[in-house]
């Protein structure tokens, strides 16, 4: 299984506890992982299903460059966080 978990300034808005999902690509396990909260999608996804600007997706404490594609491969025992990109000045 692939370990998914939404950071606390997600989950703030939809509650959404860590998911354990089958493997697949990138996509597949997100779109799996919101199962469990359909709401949280809106701050996740653009109304493209791209990643939002503000939301860092991370594989194995790895950024994701690709926002759009989300077409890599997770296997049994990946872990990915998805939190919200603050900025501050």
């Amino acid at each position: 299984m692939v370990a998914v978990e939404f950071a606390p300034s997600l989950r703030r808005h939809v509650d959404c506890p860590p998911q354990s999902v089958g493997p697949g690509g990138l996509r597949q396990v997100l779109e799996a992982a919101l199962q469990a909260a359909p709401e949280l999608a809106h701050y996740v996804f653009d109304d493209q299903r791209a990643v939002r600007k503000h939301v860092a997706v991370f594989v194995n404490r790895e950024l994701v460059l690709d926002r759009v594609r989300l077409n890599q491969v997770l296997v049994a025992g990946d872990r990915v966080l998805v939190i919200q990109a603050l900025t501050g000045g």
